[in-house]
């Protein structure tokens, strides 16, 4: 094994790649990983640009993380954020901790100057070394937003929103109708995203959102061929253990398109490669072993083993449990 490459949101893309990290420690230690990332969470507040699983990879593996919460530093301040509140700007809902600010007020001077996302990335990770070659999706923004199903607040049915106001605000309990990525169609993959893709030898879809995370970076245009024709092999792990989001409300963006919050179900979502889809292999939890004939019809190799990442030592089984499947 030489090299592998995760496909990754935030959390969960986050914590699975630092236990694929100490299984391989021990296991492979000259094997090289890389990361692609969903940008398609980022947005602009403040005047800053904002890249919230970008961050939270790179926080998490590079040991800055708040572990509590997943995201964000630990032994955080927000006085930045509340003076900018008491100016009537920014966003009650989503305020940002003053040591995280310094992150993205670099990134976005570093932006401002001529750096594209992918290098002020790579300068972001001369300070954290997470250990690990970090790869934004795209250099150019892309940003998801949703369609209102139902009026609220000062929105009304129709309306488009960005996609972190639906998941942070409103807990993702209003309605949608539908997903847009706004800039979808001009963005390219970044630089080293299909040959990342090109020579791995595994690559993995961890148990990140399948729709608003892996979905987006399999949208930017080229990835799900990169994917599909790769000579690698391509390992999925289930988001979903016995019917329920192990993080998050991944639940309510499946609903919206039409999948079933299962085991079972996104891995048909995502498809076996040798019928059209993505996936040479699928990992299930414990739990939703019953799902593994239906499966294995549908052309998708896959085996049960423990999936709640509780710790570390969890997360690194989990992680040996994808490379012996």
């Amino acid at each position: 094994m030489r090299n592998v490459t995760v496909l990754a949101g935030g959390v969960g893309g986050a914590r699975f790649t630092r236990g694929l990290l100490a299984h391989l420690a021990a296991a492979a230690p000259d094997a090289a990983v890389t990361v692609i990332v969903n940008t398609g969470d980022d947005m602009w507040l403040d005047g800053l640009r904002i890249c919230p699983d970008l961050d939270t990879v790179m926080y998490t593996l590079g040991g800055g993380i708040n572990e509590e919460q997943g995201w964000g530093r630990p032994e955080e301040t927000r006085r930045t954020s509340s003076e900018i509140a008491a100016y009537g700007r920014g966003w009650s809902w989503f305020t940002l901790g003053d040591l995280d600010l310094a992150t993205h007020i670099v990134r976005t001077d570093l932006l401002r100057n001529g750096s594209t996302l992918s290098e002020a990335t790579a300068f972001l990770c001369q300070r954290w070394q997470p250990g690990v070659r970090l790869l934004p999706m795209s250099d150019q923004p892309v940003e998801t937003h949703v369609c209102l199903a139902e009026n609220v607040d000062e929105h009304a049915a129709g309306d488009y929103i960005h996609f972190e106001e639906w998941w942070v605000r409103y807990r993702a309990q209003v309605a949608v109708t539908g997903f847009k990525q706004r800039g979808l169609a001009e963005a390219v993959a970044a630089p080293g995203v299909r040959e990342a893709i090109r020579t791995a030898d595994l690559i993995v879809l961890p148990p990140s959102n399948p729709v608003v995370s892996i979905g987006t970076i399999l949208a930017v245009p080229g990835v799900r061929d990169a994917l599909r024709s790769t000579t690698a092999r391509v390992v999925g792990v289930s988001p979903i253990i016995g019917g329920a989001a192990v993080r998050g409300m991944a639940d309510a963006c499946l609903r919206t398109i039409g999948v079933e919050t299962s085991a079972l179900g996104v891995g048909l979502h995502y498809g076996s490669r040798n019928r059209g889809g993505l996936l040479d292999a699928w990992l299930v939890d414990e739990t939703d072993a019953a799902a593994l004939p239906a499966l294995a019809a549908a052309g998708i190799r896959s085996t049960a083993a423990p999936l709640w990442m509780r710790d570390l030592n969890a997360t690194t089984a989990m992680a040996a449990a994808v490379l012996a499947l």
